[in-house]
């Protein structure tokens, strides 16, 4: 017999009906009475110093309510991390893109008319893209108090690294380079901002991180964070993307100049130049192994690109100086980060958050490892990777581990051992491995946990309240499963309710993979505490005590007497009788057994729980034009216990899809400082005909502080995707990829030159 009713099972997404008709309200598709409509002006140069604005002829066109610069803000620095934000461009622009003034008018065509007349004058200074350029002396500040652009630096050091290479039999050394690349969600970046009379500021947007948006919002706009009310409806995607940003900012200022609510959505183009792209990344990195295969030692630096100010950046490059030392048994590690301005849009998360980055790295050092050492790289890692009950290099204690399963799984279900036998000319196999976190102790500091609140009407009506957010990932059905199956009823009985400042528990949001795990043990936590009460509504029911009786399936029964039974439905209906109308409320919290890192070792326990990866990749290489297809993958994810499984395999679906276009075509390319390819005709993702034949494949070990078991997956299913992809690109052609993207004409012209070489 099933263990569990509703957990475990395949279920389409609560608002799948509603969005496959056309009838979900995005953010885009909102209206509120006597809505204005607005645009922003952004710098058309990376770098200039602001002679003057004016606004006169703009202000004067008939249809527009609002013209607003700094001017018109509280003239504060803020930022989510550090104070080097403004709402708008006050001395100087730094990027592309850089907001300078913006309108509020009746329609469209006249808020964009009225940008035309706006008048700025610009001295136009010296630019700096490159982050490793941006660090050469004499290159020009972005932040003048920021001497050589370097925004933040991070060390972490663990063991005895001079011993560890000592001790190698095999080094491998080389520089690798990580592309900046768009989130290219559906829907872009779009709010709806009013304010009452009062002066409390309502921001209607899909944001990641609603909570925490807020109290960075706060101080932006000098007032408290009570009067600042943030509602979450559906929106289309994020992907790390949509954090804070200043176009809420820019459309809360209009509301509060104009009066009136403000809609205001980015266009394609303004999305790609003032979004917050995934960081670019230069790596070194030197590898060393035993003669046997044992993993003796890692050094690393790592230079990130900021962009023109920080959001998440230096955080992200800290996290791909250290966080992959905990998928193998690393005794000896070194890395040196360094976080560095540069006149570009200001890059931050995107899926995966530095580890991605420096997964690429570790997984192609790990192929050369094995191919020096002539060992299977599925051997080497097998033998080096982390199990459960093991606490890794910087004191990650691994509660479930599923690695070596992931490994043995994805290499039977590909034919690893006899594909890698049978070598064919331009067709190769290549393997990767992950490691990640369901939370992130150190990102709030304040805390990492879940809550959730838990609502049962008298009609048995229930309905979830949570602080997170559903970016389309689901996740809003994964929590309606947890509480359908601690409450004992069927699926369809459970409502999840929009995300509301006002209403919500104070969650976190979604990152760092923590989801599942953190939010879902918080609606489970609640959903205990409304079931206890009504268990002892419904044991008076029954003239029995509340431990002998269980919920299952809507029914309420008495444990060793199943025919002594009442309805769910009548059980909520008796406790709001005696309640004189008060539903039953369970509110609920969970603490992860997390603790902070150390501030000088950086040692500690940041996650309740760590997920694993395996994936591997077929391709096939045009001999004529180095272009690489990659024909076929499997994909084997350590997710604890799926409680949605058909929504898990599409989370390694999407995450391999966006893998593969990191890794062969997208790159956000840059000329004279502006972005030359800011939209989808220049900006090529994949589509349904890029991918390849996709196994996904869930290992399930019961995750003990998960929730029924569960961990997360969002972030793993992108990581190991480029590693694997590039190390089947050597597989066939023998040629190292180090760079991403892919560039088949250079591809072809290494080909080329390591076939001359070898005549």
């Amino acid at each position: 017999m099933d263990r569990f009713d509703v957990v475990g099972k395949s279920h389409p997404q609560l608002a799948a009906r509603e969005k496959a008709v056309g009838d979900t309200k995005f953010v885009t598709d909102l209206v509120l009475p006597r809505m204005l409509h607005g645009r922003v002006l952004r710098s058309p140069h990376a770098h200039a110093k602001i002679l003057s604005v004016d606004t006169r002829k703009a202000e004067r066109l008939p249809g527009v309510r609002a013209v607003v610069t700094y001017e018109d803000t509280p003239k504060v620095r803020f930022g989510p991390r550090s104070e080097d934000w403004t709402i708008f461009a006050s001395d100087k622009v730094r990027f592309h893109g850089d907001e300078v003034a913006a309108v509020a008018a009746v329609d469209q065509d006249t808020a964009e008319a009225a940008l035309d007349l706006i008048r700025v004058d610009y001295e136009v200074l010296d630019h700096v893209v490159s982050p490793l350029d941006a660090l050469k002396e004499g290159a020009p500040l972005v932040h003048e108090e920021s001497p050589g652009n370097i925004a933040a630096e991070f060390k972490i050091e663990a063991g005895d690294i001079n011993r560890g290479f000592d001790e190698s039999h095999v080094i491998f050394e080389d520089k690798f380079y990580t592309s900046q690349v768009y989130q290219a969600y559906m829907e872009p970046m779009s709010v709806l901002a009013e304010v009452d009379l009062g002066g409390r500021v309502t921001l209607h947007t899909g944001t990641q991180i609603p909570n925490m948006m807020r109290m960075t919002y706060a101080r932006a706009l000098d007032m408290p964070p009570e009067n600042i009310r943030i509602l979450v409806p559906e929106y289309g995607g994020a992907f790390g993307g949509k954090m804070e940003n200043n176009i809420h900012l820019v459309a809360a200022v209009l509301a509060q100049k104009s009066g009136l609510p403000v809609k205001l959505t980015n266009t394609r183009h303004d999305d790609f130049i003032s979004g917050n792209p995934r960081v670019p990344m230069h790596f070194d990195i030197r590898l060393g192994a035993t003669r046997e295969g044992i993993l003796t030692a890692k050094d690393v630096k790592v230079v990130g690109g900021a962009g023109a100010r920080l959001v998440y950046s230096q955080v992200i490059v800290s996290t791909a100086c250290y966080r992959v030392d905990s998928l193998y048994r690393f005794k000896n590690v070194r890395a040196r980060g360094l976080t560095v301005y540069t006149n570009t849009v200001p890059t931050a998360c995107y899926r995966g958050f530095g580890n991605s980055q420096s997964t690429f790295v570790l997984e192609s050092a790990m192929d050369e490892l094995a191919r020096r050492l002539k060992m299977d790289p599925a051997e080497l890692r097998i033998k080096n990777g982390m199990a459960a009950g093991e606490t890794s290099v910087h004191g990650w204690k691994i509660g479930s581990s599923g690695l070596r399963e992931c490994v043995e799984k994805a290499t039977a279900s590909i034919g690893w051992k006899e594909k890698r036998a049978d070598k064919r000319p331009y067709r190769g196999i290549g393997l990767a491995c992950c490691n990640h976190v369901s939370g992130n102790r150190p990102f709030a500091r304040e805390f990492d946990g879940g809550s959730g609140m838990v609502r049962v009407g008298k009609d048995g009506r229930v309905v979830v309240f949570h602080g997170e957010s559903d970016m389309g990932q689901g996740q809003n059905t994964t929590f309606a499963q947890i509480v359908a199956e601690t409450l004992g009823v069927p699926l369809e009985w459970v409502n999840v309710a929009q995300v509301d400042t006002d209403v919500s528990p104070f969650g976190l949001g979604s990152f760092a993979t923590r989801g599942t795990l953190m939010g879902g043990n918080g609606v489970f936590a609640a959903a205990q505490k409304a079931l206890a009460q009504l268990g002892e509504v419904a044991a008076d029911q029954l003239g029995t005590s509340p431990d002998r009786v269980t919920c299952k399936k809507g029914v309420f029964y008495v444990i060793d007497r199943p025919e002594q039974r009442i309805g769910f439905k009548e059980v909520a209906s008796q406790a709001t009788i005696s309640r004189h109308g008060a539903p039953v409320v369970g509110t609920g919290f969970y603490k992860p057994p997390t603790e902070l890192p150390d501030p000088e070792t950086k040692k500690g326990n940041i996650s309740p729980a760590y997920p694993f990866g395996c994936q591997i990749a077929e391709v096939e290489i045009d001999k004529d034009t180095g272009e690489v297809t990659v024909t076929n993958m499997a994909a084997a994810h350590d997710v604890g216990r799926a409680i949605n499984p058909m929504a898990t395999e599409g989370q390694i679906q999407g995450g391999i899809a966006q893998g593969l276009g990191w890794t062969l075509m997208e790159d956000m390319s840059y000329g004279d400082g502006k972005l030359l390819n800011g939209d989808f005709v220049d900006y090529i993702v994949p589509s349904a005909f890029d991918m390849p034949k996709i196994d996904s494949i869930l290992v399930e070990p019961v995750e003990p502080n998960g929730p029924y078991g569960a961990k997360g997956i969002g972030e793993p299913a992108l990581n190991p995707t480029m590693a694997a992809i590039t190390n089947a690109v050597y597989d066939a052609v023998g040629v190292r990829i180090t760079s991403l993207p892919v560039n088949p004409r250079q591809l072809l012209a290494a080909i080329k030159e390591k076939q001359e070489t070898a005549l």
